[in-house]
């Protein structure tokens, strides 16, 4: 069942090659924003949403999907939070 990782409650808390449960909140022409339970969405960028070429990102993947991320990068002062699919091997259910 769907859960968001225990240990992971704020941006701080996030580390670079952690993979986690995320609901997608938004899709949009360079990306999707995911819900990873920290109060601010990440970012997966088309180029990170699947290992084949991806034109429209709402063709992989679409709002509420439940899907595993991983953590690229994080830039706690500026908010951003970098994140791939890809690279989770991530399957959207």
């Amino acid at each position: 069942s769907f859960a968001y990782h225990p240990e992971v409650a704020d941006i701080k808390d996030l580390r670079p090659g952690m993979v986690l449960n995320g609901k997608i909140t938004n899709v949009t022409a360079f990306g999707a924003f995911v819900d990873i339970g920290v109060h601010r969405d990440g970012l997966v960028h088309i180029s990170e949403l699947s290992s084949s070429f991806v034109t429209d990102p709402h063709s992989v993947v679409s709002i509420n999907a439940r899907v595993r991320v991983k953590v690229l990068a994080v830039d706690a002062a500026r908010n951003r939070i970098s994140l791939s699919m890809k690279q989770a091997g991530a399957q959207t259910g």
